[in-house]
């Protein structure tokens, strides 16, 4: 499912008066993951919900292919993007398969809903949580309920994934099942953006990164141009170190610490 490009144009958001983003513009494009990285505060999770159509810019809009997502009603925006946010909570004891069948709705009364058994099933299967299928939600570890939510996100079939640190829950072996099933989901054609801490797994699986500080874009680009020490320490406030891992090539990227005394 190739879906389309995301751009946002000279986008500005304030809350409570105070300026969030500034002057963004960027684009998402079909077949790549672009990666949100900075600092906490600094307008990555505000400019995912404006990309979402959550969110309505102050000024400036978002595209998405030739339409204004500000202005598509939502019932059919969310059959064009799924959004995973950081909150998982879900107060009502729904089993996990009833959560996953949430990301079904907006497809309630048209032709794809015949597949939806089907299509349940297969996200579960995809996020390994098909033996929690009958589990209550909330009995759920965080890094279980994090699994739901994407696959939820999955089940809602759209060409558009956008996710809010869809890892920072997890261990390590699912955090990298879970970014290897968002590659995939970018190599079928899909437009994926998303929020993430783990610089080095940044580095690994985006296409391209944009570089976020006080609500504004430092940079963006592929990951050789951006993932510097010299962008990173700037973005972070703090040096950071950029190194070639000796067997595979892939950054390691971590923060500058003292010597040991």
């Amino acid at each position: 499912m190739t879906g389309p490009s995301l751009v946002a144009d000279d986008v500005r958001v304030a809350l409570g008066g105070r300026p969030v983003l500034h002057g963004v513009s960027l684009t998402a494009r079909p077949g790549e993951i672009l990666a949100l990285v900075g600092r906490n505060g600094c307008g990555k999770s505000t400019l995912l919900s404006v990309l979402a159509g959550i969110r309505r810019p102050d000024s400036g809009s978002v595209r998405m292919g030739d339409r204004i997502v500000a202005d598509v009603p939502p019932r059919e925006l969310a059959r064009h993007r799924a959004l995973v946010t950081q909150s998982n909570r879900v107060d009502t004891p729904f089993t996990v398969r009833e959560v996953v069948e949430l990301g079904r709705y907006p497809w309630l009364r048209e032709p794809e809903a015949a597949g939806s058994p089907r299509i349940i099933d297969e996200a579960l299967r995809a996020c390994e949580i098909d033996d929690l299928a009958d589990r209550p939600f909330p009995q759920l570890s965080g890094g279980q309920q994090a699994r739901v939510s994407l696959a939820r996100a999955l089940a809602q079939s759209t060409p558009i994934l956008l996710l809010d640190e869809p890892t920072a829950a997890l261990d390590i072996g699912h955090t990298e099942q879970v970014l290897t099933l968002l590659t995939d989901r970018a190599k079928a054609g899909a437009t994926v953006v998303l929020v993430v801490h783990d610089l080095s797994s940044a580095a690994a699986y985006a296409d391209r990164v944009a570089l976020m500080k006080d609500g504004g874009l430092l940079a963006v680009g592929p990951v050789a141009e951006t993932m510097t020490a010299e962008l990173l320490g700037r973005t972070y406030d703090h040096p950071v170190r950029v190194t070639d891992h000796p067997d595979t090539g892939e950054l390691i990227i971590t923060p500058e610490r003292p010597a040991a005394r």
